[in-house]
């Protein structure tokens, strides 16, 4: 018992300590640890300051994603587009103590990796790769729940975000190519097998 609280204390107040060694300004410290403490920190503990200035959503994205995995047989299985946007709508919508996790996590992924891998795709830092990993991994657990069992293992997964800007109720209707909805196509990502 004593050693599960010894555990719990120490593991708090790491956490204490790495939250406050990015939060503040640099210092030696966080320079030459840099690397752990945002090991640490992203992507579950980000910080931000959008509880002071809060950013309102301009525009309302929908986030597909589809599987693919090779059946006993040998052939090729691929799933249909799973909308994971409107589960995690739906699990929040009449509940009264929604999940912040519903609210949050496939949006935030998301804007994580438009953050850091821009237009092209391709991952340019360690945090990118983290990202896209993230992001992956949050596909293949919520699309792979919902397979057949038949099939075998993920083995590859692949994204569609949708993004449509938010009707403003005051605005007097104008037909322009900015209304019309922008869908990404992500490639086909490479699930290993110790992922699922």
């Amino acid at each position: 018992m004593g050693i599960a609280i010894a555990l719990i204390v120490a593991t708090a107040l790491t956490h204490v300590a790495m939250v406050f060694l990015h939060v503040a300004p640099a210092n030696p410290i966080s320079q030459r640890f840099g690397r752990q403490i945002n090991a640490w920190i992203y992507p579950v503990f980000e910080q931000n300051w959008q509880l002071f200035a809060p950013d309102p959503e301009s525009v309302d994205r929908t986030v597909y994603a589809r599987v693919a995995s090779t059946g006993p047989d040998g052939t090729m299985h691929v799933t249909a587009w799973v909308d994971l946007t409107a589960a995690d709508t739906a699990a929040v919508e009449h509940d009264p103590f929604p999940s912040h996790t519903h609210q949050n996590m496939l949006r935030r992924a998301w804007s994580s990796y438009v953050d850091t891998h821009g237009s092209d795709d391709e991952p340019h830092s360690d945090r990118a790769v983290m990202t896209q990993r993230y992001l992956r991994n949050i596909a293949v657990q919520r699309v792979g729940a919902r397979r057949p069992v038949g099939d075998g293992p993920v083995q590859s997964v692949q994204l569609r975000v949708v993004t449509v800007p938010v009707a403003v109720e005051h605005a007097r209707p104008v037909a322009t190519a900015a209304t019309a909805a922008d869908t990404r196509l992500l490639p086909w990502w490479k699930v290993p097998s110790n992922d699922h």
